[in-house]
């Protein structure tokens, strides 16, 4: 049964791809009845991981990030890839490729749709734990990160005074919290 609400959708078309992600047009017929078109951003499914120590602080990076002119504070946050066996995969991979790091164990920790008024993302969130230096980072040809471990309370403060705005990096880091103090 469709629900009253729905949207039907007429058409659809990719309007602009880069790598990364597309840009679709759809052309809609709204529960009233009218006609309309809408766009949105279509990209792979990704992952965001809380990385810990075994001395428990937190693997975090630094990035450039072009469209807010600025370098960013956050966690290890990548796309899933066709080579991936699963999403657990996906989170080791992107760990590696970004810190360096692997992890003894991995576990889910949330998965969210971050923007889906203007797009079909899916983030999947993982806590990684035992995470240890074990190779170089392998980053990809448009990525500058510098790899620093923080203290969890630490990071916590950094997200409570604003000084981290990476909105994946605050969604994890406030999950985690939530779950451990239940």
């Amino acid at each position: 049964m469709t629900d009253e609400l729905a949207w039907e959708t007429q058409d659809r078309r990719v309007a602009y791809t880069c790598p990364g992600f597309d840009v679709v047009n759809e052309s809609v017929h709204l529960p009233d009845g009218t006609e309309t078109e809408f766009d949105y951003v279509s990209e792979p499914e990704s992952v965001c991981i809380l990385p810990f120590t075994p001395d428990g602080d937190v693997v975090c990076i630094e990035e450039w990030r072009q469209a807010v002119s600025r370098v960013s504070r956050g966690l290890p946050v990548g796309g899933t890839e066709p080579d991936d066996a699963n999403r657990e995969a996906a989170a080791r991979r992107e760990l590696a490729e970004e810190t360096g790091h692997e992890a003894e164990a991995i576990e889910p920790l949330v998965t969210v749709e971050p923007a889906n008024g203007l797009a079909d993302s899916v983030m999947h969130f993982f806590v990684a734990r035992g995470c240890r230096p074990t190779a170089d980072q392998n980053l990809d040809h448009n990525e500058s990160i510098r790899v620093r471990t923080r203290p969890f309370e630490n990071l916590l403060e950094d997200i409570r005074a604003g000084e981290i705005r990476d909105g994946r990096a605050v969604l994890a880091v406030s999950y985690y919290r939530l779950l451990e103090d239940h």
